[in-house]
């Protein structure tokens, strides 16, 4: 695939295979163009057809900050430049800044006085000595321009015991860095370094408050509204689809999905559940003004789904079942797969509905627990055997052909599911994804 129009930088969340995940998925259902053509922990790039879903960070859950890309050089000339302290390649770099189609792209009709930001991103560990230095380096050749054309500027800093130079999503929102300030991201590559423009940053209030102040909580296993908006994009639902919930516990997928514009139906086997998630669907419509929503929710049995919902007649299920109990301790490896084993006539008759409810393509996007054992490894349940006998195809979260030669790729292929567990969490979720 040839694609040349536009780059985008995408700054992904903690997990950063989860959130190229996310974007890959997202964009392949809105049958946008693109290529990955450069690949990191802390930054991804890709070049793609000029589309507005490229900059909707708030239409994912795992994105931080996203850019349009102004300019590239060699990664050579900056690893010249900071490692080497080339006096010649700093001038390059500079002049690259200063240029009418950089520089003015940067600071669009800028006021009179102005606050701007730097954030150094890179993909070697190598850099992070350095990353102060550049960004330094970045912010007064920046401040300097402002100056020669008439403008005060203020540089944004940083608390001295920052790891790396880097603004957070919440800094770039309260000083309005993509409103009337402006927020440079600087992105070291093995082979290119990326200057651009933040176009949009991830908004943790709205995620925050559709958590923590909606009517009815749920502390035990409640899945974070970030997450469920993960899957809901994995599940490619797109508006005005029927997303499915059979374990909806608060309903905080059911949200996400109204939100994206999705009709959705929630079930549970709890009572309190049904009633939990129906006031919380409530206030959603009333808190974000969502006209006519298409939600329903109801009492049922997830082991049979059928008896509750007609054959063929979802388009994609986003869920996150029972995970085992509460874990105070790491437990033993033995005590981790009697938990898994416990589980497992849940979930197999769960899949089994699935395929009977889902419309021919439709996505089976569901959790399982990842669960840390004390000897330091995991205990999952292996379902793809069992989804493969029932028909359903398991879907890859990374396709080579939009990678090109990015060598990152061969340490991603192999995976069939994404796992997100917390440093000292003892059952984390690993995420499958399945196609009937």
């Amino acid at each position: 695939m040839h694609i040349d129009q536009a780059e985008y930088v995408f700054i992904p969340g903690k997990n950063w295979r989860l959130s190229l995940a996310e974007v890959v998925a997202f964009l392949t259902t809105r049958t946008v163009r693109f290529k990955v053509v450069e690949l990191s922990k802390s930054f991804f790039v890709l070049a793609s057809d000029i589309s507005p879903h490229l900059t909707a960070v708030n239409s994912l859950g795992g994105t931080i900050k996203v850019g349009r890309v102004l300019s590239k050089s060699s990664s050579e000339v900056v690893r010249d430049a900071f490692l080497g302290r080339d006096k010649q390649a700093q001038e390059e770099i500079r002049q690259k800044l200063s240029s009418n189609s950089v520089f003015d792209q940067l600071f669009e009709k800028p006021p009179q006085k102005l606050m701007f930001g730097v954030s150094v991103y890179f993909e070697s560990p190598f850099f992070l000595t350095f990353s102060k230095r550049i960004q330094r380096f970045i912010g007064g050749s920046l401040k300097n321009e402002l100056a020669s054309r008439g403008v005060r500027a203020r540089f944004m800093g940083f608390q001295k015991n920052r790891r790396a130079p880097q603004l957070t999503h919440v800094e770039v929102l309260r000083k309005r860095l993509t409103g009337n300030g402006t927020e440079t991201l600087f992105c070291i590559g093995r082979r290119q370094t990326f200057v651009s423009k933040t176009a949009d940053v991830h908004d943790p209030f709205q995620f925050q408050r559709r958590d923590i102040s909606r009517p009815v909580q749920r502390k035990i296993y409640t899945i974070p509204p970030r997450l469920a908006r993960v899957m809901i994009n994995l599940s490619g639902c797109l508006p005005e689809k029927t997303l499915f919930d059979p374990f909806c516990g608060v309903g905080t997928i059911l949200q996400e999905a109204l939100l994206s514009g999705a009709r959705v139906m929630g079930m549970d086997i709890d009572p309190w559940c049904v009633e939990a998630s129906r006031t919380n669907l409530e206030w959603l419509k009333n808190q974000y003004a969502i006209k006519e929503p298409k939600y329903s929710v109801f009492l049922g049995d997830s082991r049979k789904l059928t008896v509750k919902i007609g054959k063929e007649t979802i388009d994609c299920i986003a869920t996150e079942p029972d995970l085992g109990p509460p874990l105070l301790h790491f437990p033993t490896e033995s005590y981790a797969k009697r938990i898994t084993n416990k589980l497992e006539p849940l979930y197999f008759d769960f899949l089994d509905g699935a395929r009977e409810v889902l419309r021919p393509g439709g996505n089976l996007v569901f959790v399982t627990p990842w669960i840390r054992t004390r000897s330091g490894g995991f205990i999952t349940l292996d379902l793809h055997g069992k989804a493969k006998s029932l028909g359903f195809r398991t879907v890859p979260p990374f396709r080579e052909e939009i990678f090109g030669d990015n060598v990152r790729y061969t340490e991603m292929s192999p995976e069939l599911s994404l796992v997100d567990v917390g440093t000292g969490q003892k059952i984390g979720r690993k995420i499958n994804v399945l196609q009937k």
